[in-house]
């Protein structure tokens, strides 16, 4: 939902969604392997011509830093203009990301709003745009999802369809399996 707002309102050409292999500023986030997360997302959009994904990160392993994709993506598209969609809880983090000023200098960001993390203040760096998304705010993050499974509860209006079949055929975040 929040990649189809940031599409429409800001009229993006197509949105790539990149999976990371490991998010630095969250080193125990990972609960399934790559493969079933590319297979989610693939599964959740593969239908929708607005969105491409970038399996980048994932082949590259280890921890995925903003920078060296978004490096890989002017080389890929050396004429366009590139925007990085993020919740507007990652806002006052941006401070810690690696290579933030350069990365302020190649891309704007685009930030939805997340439910219980009003933006009050915008990171004072060098060079940076910041484009608000005023989408539809759901207050659930993966980890919810996670338990959600976990404790049988349906997974239904919160993740599209064929990504929740995938779950239930692998058995994804129960218990015994993360």
């Amino acid at each position: 939902m929040a990649a189809q707002d940031a599409f429409e309102q800001h009229k993006l050409d197509k949105v790539i969604l990149v999976p990371a292999a490991q998010a630095p500023l969250k080193p125990n986030d990972v609960q399934s392997t790559s493969e079933d997360r590319l297979a989610m997302l693939r599964a959740a959009v593969e239908w929708d011509h607005r969105f491409e994904i970038s399996d980048y990160e994932l082949r590259r392993g280890g921890i995925s830093y903003t920078i060296d994709s978004v490096r890989h993506f002017k080389r890929l598209y050396p004429d366009d203009h590139l925007y990085w969609i993020i919740g507007g809880d990652q806002l006052p983090k941006l401070q810690l990301w690696k290579d933030i000023k350069e990365l302020a200098q190649l891309i704007e960001f685009i930030f939805l709003e997340r439910p219980g993390h009003p933006v009050r203040e915008h990171p004072d760096i060098p060079g940076l745009r910041l484009l608000r998304c005023d989408g539809h705010l759901l207050a659930i993050n993966s980890t919810e999802l996670r338990d959600r499974v976990r404790h049988g509860l349906s997974l239904d209006y919160f993740v599209p369809h064929k990504a929740i079949v995938y779950i239930k055929e692998k058995r994804l975040y129960l218990e015994n399996n993360g």
